[in-house]
């Protein structure tokens, strides 16, 4: 999609959400569509998907999307305002984003996140690097860049040369990943990293919490109790109010039943789960 707002010589950009769609004329569930957001812009008044959909599905008469030499196509476009983010100046507000490289808003909110914990911002700055390195092969340089353009610039920051560094390419940075997958990527990395440095041991320092799994028997007096270590938890957030209401949810006893029951030796399949917490870090 390409906007032609600023041919005219317009400054201001358009935030626009928009999807596109190619229907499956015999099956609908098959149809192809996808959607994205971008704010436009004269440095990017074009965007779009990298790749849609093989091109030797949609020629293939019995896939359904063509059909007697038809080919339906929607389009959605709903432009949600003109807004001026290209001047927008951190002494607003001492803070700037990130900008979009196309459906990177789940790795922009976990740096953001890793960014506002001062320790972690700290270590990442003694990470040691050389004169040669290069911040899209060097991880512990491009966050480091990252970060510091994050304090200090006055403008709304790239963040190409992160995923650069972990092995990412252009393709890569239009899909949508698991927030929660990244973290741990980039954790398992930035713990490698640090090995043998000044900051040895900070990732763990920093998130590492420990809680007890433990599944007790109803009837009988039979307790199995396992502790574990974790970086992050995945929490439930439907029908929970607030942050403690999904804590509450995640540590509730859940009694096993049907095929999730647990055998408990000599005491048959009687027996109800739950988690409680032995240690989170405060960070700071």
């Amino acid at each position: 999609m390409a906007c032609a707002y600023f041919s005219r010589g317009k400054q201001c950009g358009s935030f626009v959400y928009f999807s596109l769609g190619v229907v499956n004329q015999i099956h609908n569930k098959y149809s192809v569509r996808k959607d994205t957001q971008h704010q436009f812009n004269a440095r990017e008044s074009g965007w779009g998907f990298t790749s849609f959909m093989p091109l030797g599905e949609l020629y293939d008469p019995s896939r359904g999307y063509l059909v007697n030499d038809v080919v339906i196509i929607e389009a959605e476009v709903l432009v949600r305002g003109v807004v001026d983010y290209w001047t927008y100046d951190s002494k607003e507000t001492g803070y700037v984003g990130l900008k979009n490289q196309g459906a990177t808003c789940y790795m922009n909110s976990l740096l953001q996140t890793m960014y506002h914990i001062p320790y972690f911002r700290k270590a990442v700055y003694r990470m040691p690097t050389t004169e040669n390195d290069l911040p899209s092969q060097s991880i512990s340089l491009a966050l480091q860049s990252l970060f510091y353009k994050l304090q200090y610039s006055d403008n709304s920051v790239a963040t190409e040369e992160l995923p650069q560094s972990f092995g990412w390419d252009t393709y890569d940075s239009f899909m949508q990943h698991d927030v929660q997958e990244l973290n741990k990527v980039l954790c398992e990395k930035l713990e490698d990293k640090m090995k043998g440095t000044v900051v040895e041991g900070t990732i763990q320092k920093l998130f590492e919490g420990h809680h007890m799994n433990y599944i007790e028997c109803i009837d009988v007096d039979y307790k199995s109790t396992i502790k574990e270590s974790f970086y992050d938890l995945q929490l439930d957030v439907k029908g929970c109010r607030d942050v403690y209401a999904s804590f509450d949810k995640y540590v509730e006893v859940e009694r096993l039943e049907g095929d999730n029951n647990y055998h408990a030796e000599q005491n048959g399949l009687q027996v109800g789960s739950s988690i409680q917490f032995l240690g989170c870090r405060y960070l700071a």
